[in-house]
């Protein structure tokens, strides 16, 4: 007969009564709080030793596992980044996890039937049951959300970095061409609107963004390439544009035999006006942009001058205002890509100031609590032809960026005059921006950096994003 039915009887606890009582539930939630801290503990003490002993070796294994991961982390955190985007110890790990929150939950289930439930007083009971159920809860709901997120992102890795060939990096840097683009109804194929080569110091993360204008001219290729051969004065008819030269290719892609004709020939095209051997592609489609802006909150940005919403073949519908603004997703893309009041050049520093905002709050606590909506938006965002193997590499390199400045150099008039450009002028504007980002020299190309930008006063500055195109410290000038 329990104690509760003898209370309910007319019966009162005596002293030695209670005290059993109290002894019984500390050692019910002694048994339950082990097999939490160290799963296996409690059949250790009181129940099944053998299985004990099998729980506490895994769970010191485990351990073990995440202390050599934070020393590898310590030593080298490129190693650690490419453990982490394994496809196979991602797929390892998650049915680890799986198998761990199921094991785990049946220590907890047994610990509680170690307590002895039944001969622990009601409200005791009630308690037990409850704090059992909540860890259960927690621990299966922990192990199985890390197996989620794992099974996402080696998902998302597979889709999107599914390229096989490895690139090594050219005078110390990668060269990466970052294509910002629109395919929809009213649009004959995709146009890369934005065009940005990024140089990344491969040992310091030190970055310099290259900015070419959509509406470059008489583009010369490389010799010996399709596009040479098909345009041996430069790509120079009525509508040869820069950002028109991945649409003809891929209209004429019989001429290739490649796949993504239209990439290479815009590639090939780059390399020969910037005299940068170009590693890696990634082409950003701008509608997915807006879903990734919003996947992680917004993005804050010092609006630099009123810019309109719409307006690009439909009527304005709104306005950004000047000052610093979160943006959502759809006002940040058409902070980037609005041209109506305003001018390309404009649009390019705009763009800039985007990069650096992005780069400088996607933090990784950000991108973890956040990590399904990225991967859902990125799938829809990016195509690229960096590989799964050197994610690890890129991944090291942004952290090392957001503590390096960002410097700029983009080929706009007055210095680069789009409809009749001096190529040679170019690569000279180019490598001097490098050398000076790598401390080698203290000009661009020959060119003091006051020639690469109109002198302005600086309030006239501080209102104008293209001071964004040519800047030792893109930071400073968002």
């Amino acid at each position: 007969m329990s104690l509760d039915r003898l209370s309910v009887m007319g019966g009162a606890y005596n002293d030695t009564d209670a005290d059993s009582a109290r002894v019984r539930f500390r050692r019910a939630l002694a048994l339950t709080l082990m097999t939490f801290v160290m799963p296996g503990s409690a059949q250790l003490v009181m129940g099944n030793k053998r299985l004990g002993r099998i729980a506490i070796r895994v769970w010191l294994g485990v351990i073990a596992v995440v202390v050599l991961t934070l020393l590898i982390g310590l030593v080298s955190r490129t190693s650690l980044f490419s453990v982490m985007t394994s496809s196979f110890l991602m797929s390892t790990l998650r049915l680890l996890m799986m198998a761990g929150a199921i094991f785990w939950v049946g220590l907890l289930l047994d610990a509680w039937r170690l307590g002895a439930p039944l001969e622990l007083r009601r409200g005791h009971r009630l308690t037990m049951t409850g704090l059992n159920a909540g860890l259960c809860c927690v621990t299966a709901g922990v192990l199985f959300f890390g197996a989620h997120i794992l099974s996402v992102q080696n998902n998302f890795i597979g889709a999107v970095f599914a390229a096989e060939t490895v690139s090594q990096p050219h005078d110390g840097r990668y060269n990466v061409l970052l294509l910002g683009g629109d395919s929809g109804k009213d649009r004959d194929g995709l146009r890369p609107d934005s065009l940005t080569v990024a140089s990344i110091d491969q040992e310091t993360g030190r970055t310099v963004l290259i900015g070419l204008p959509r509406n470059l001219q008489d583009i010369p290729f490389p010799e010996g390439s399709v596009m040479q051969k098909e345009w041996p004065n430069g790509f120079n008819c009525d509508t040869c544009e820069l950002n028109a030269i991945n649409t003809w290719a891929n209209d004429h892609a019989d001429l290739f035999g490649t796949k993504n004709p239209g990439i290479g020939a815009t590639k090939g095209a780059i390399e020969e006006v910037t005299g940068l051997k170009i590693n890696y592609y990634a082409l950003v489609n701008m509608q997915g942009f807006s879903k990734l802006v919003d996947a992680v909150g917004g993005v804050t940005i010092n609006v630099k001058e009123r810019t309109a919403i719409g307006g690009i073949g439909s009527p304005i519908r709104g306005y950004i205002e000047a000052g610093e603004q979160q943006l959502t997703g759809d006002r940040t893309l058409w902070y980037s890509r609005s041209r109506v009041q305003n001018d390309d050049f404009s649009r390019m520093g705009r763009q800039k100031c985007v990069m650096n905002a992005m780069l400088q709050q996607l933090s990784p606590q950000k991108v973890l609590l956040n990590v399904e909506k990225i991967a859902d938006s990125s799938k829809a965002l990016l195509s690229t032809d960096i590989p799964a193997q050197d994610l690890d590499v890129f991944m090291d390199l942004a952290l090392k960026a957001r503590g390096e400045k960002v410097s700029t150099v983009s080929l706009v008039p007055p210095v680069i005059y789009t409809g009749n450009p001096d190529f040679k002028k170019i690569r000279r504007l180019v490598g001097g921006a490098i050398g000076k980002s790598d401390g080698t020299t203290t000009k661009s190309g020959g060119l003091m950096a006051a020639e690469l930008k109109p002198v302005r006063s600086p309030a006239e500055s501080d209102k104008d994003p293209r001071e964004a195109n040519a800047a030792d410290d893109l930071s400073k000038v968002c």
